[in-house]
């Protein structure tokens, strides 16, 4: 009989087999090589693999167990690196033409943590422009006529098509939470400055987070307790205790959580289908749920979410508009423009109206509620390669810091993953998984 390809695993499977025994990392990562081989012609997820080099890594992990030293948590599993994310060993080209090439002097702090950790790591995944909204060559593996979503298009692809079991991204708008809905996976942004940035394309410090795709629950949290952490290279993070998200995971909430189910101004615009699975979904829920009006200090969010993110761009990235603008997409020169001429006194404006939205939130979740309900984008994944989709459901929670997750609990009429998307506390990361984890159970 043959086997089942070990690309099927979860993380949290692979290394419990590997610390076990029962398979070796370089068997993994063939079986995972194996699978890009046979997908990647369809699903165009990567923009680097060198599978020697993968392999190489993989020996060096079996290596490791074998010798009978103390092995991380990811030791031996292979992970897919969005290719805004610097790796020593590997290009990171930024999805422009202008960066072709360019090989960093040093990992991210993100990748030296995966490395630490024992991880592999696989090759570059593939990034929209500058992580904006022009398209790469990814496709949906659920569809390839439909968009995987953006900007951490490969990352996401990849874990949904089996490529790798991990895959990190970057979320500036809605960048790894609609298209780990897209495509069927779990996606995980956290606090604000909860993952170091150093070492990845900056777009805007205000905005910027570090996210992760995987096959489950528990794969989140495995990754997330290793990356946490102060880095005095990004100053929006912190010294502060160990998160310890694997046993928060593992534990039962003392009381049902309750949901705030929060339409926000754009219900209108979500697509029919989309709508009644919500309904279904708040029907099953019963007393757990209410439906909540959105701050009345959160009605401009959108906008002053662009606000910052345009000028900000435009100012990280103003050295590729001085090297070759012409060489940019137009939809990448619209909003450098744009931010060139955001006004200073908007701008500041925009960014105290921060905190005042912070603290709202902060009361609602005090007052009463564990989590809120509140799709990941309009629907299933739009037909068509020349876009994206919208991020119009994560810019609020992207704004505010708040971590947020998706889980592929649901379809659309068209067979499509359909996400629903948790927003939590901030800074109570560990416990927004727990509250994703009792409604998973409660809708299996």
């Amino acid at each position: 009989m043959q086997r089942t390809s070990l690309a099927t695993l979860t993380a949290s499977e692979a290394a419990q087999k590997m610390r076990g025994g029962l398979v070796t990392s370089e068997e993994l990562v063939q079986d995972c090589l194996e699978r890009i081989r046979a997908t990647e012609p369809i699903v165009h997820a990567w923009q680097f693999l060198d599978e020697e080099h993968a392999i190489r890594q993989a020996r060096a992990a079996d290596e490791r167990h074998r010798s009978g030293v103390a092995v991380g948590a990811l030791n031996g599993i292979p992970v897919g690196i969005k290719d805004i994310i610097d790796t020593g060993d590997m290009p990171t080209e930024n999805g422009t033409v202008l960066h072709k090439g360019r090989m960093p002097p040093a990992d991210a702090a993100v990748v030296a943590k995966l490395r630490a950790a024992g991880a592999v790591i696989m090759g570059k995944t593939v990034t929209t422009e500058c992580a904006y909204f022009n398209p790469g060559k990814t496709r949906n593996p659920h569809n390839p006529e439909h968009t995987p979503g953006g900007s951490s298009s490969g990352s996401a692809a990849a874990v949904a098509a089996q490529m790798v079991p991990l895959a990190l991204g970057s979320q500036t708008a809605g960048s790894v939470i609609r298209p780990g809905a897209f495509c069927g996976d779990y996606a995980f942004k956290p606090t604000h400055g909860l993952i170091p940035r150093n070492g990845v394309l900056t777009l805007s410090r205000t905005l910027d987070h570090i996210g992760i795709f995987a096959r489950s629950l528990d794969d989140l949290a495995l990754v997330a307790e290793e990356l946490v952490g102060y880095d005095d290279n990004d100053p929006d993070t912190r010294p502060r205790a160990h998160m310890p998200f694997c046993e928060v995971l593992d534990e039962e909430p003392p009381l049902a959580p309750m949901f705030a189910f929060i339409k926000t101004p754009h219900w209108d615009r979500v697509d029919a289908d989309a709508k009644e699975a919500y309904a279904e979904l708040i029907e099953a829920l019963g007393d757990r749920v209410e439906e909540v009006d959105l701050l009345l200090s959160a009605g401009d969010a959108w906008d002053i979410q662009r606000t910052i993110m345009e000028a900000e761009m435009a100012s990280n990235l103003a050295p590729l508009w001085d090297a070759g603008k012409d060489k940019l997409s137009e939809r990448l020169r619209g909003l450098m423009e744009r931010g060139r001429e955001t006004r200073a006194f908007d701008y500041q404006r925009a960014l105290k109206s921060v905190p005042p939205m912070i603290a709202g939130f902060e009361e609602l979740f005090t007052e009463r509620y564990d989590a809120i309900l509140t799709p990941p984008a309009l629907g299933t994944a739009p037909k068509g390669l020349g876009a994206t989709g919208d991020p119009v459901f994560c810019v609020l929670w992207t704004l505010l810091g708040m971590p947020a997750v998706t889980l592929p609990l649901m379809r659309g009429a068209n067979g499509l993953p359909l996400g629903v998307q948790m927003v939590g506390r901030r800074n109570f990361d560990a416990r927004l998984l727990r509250t994703a984890r009792w409604l998973e159970k409660k809708l299996a």
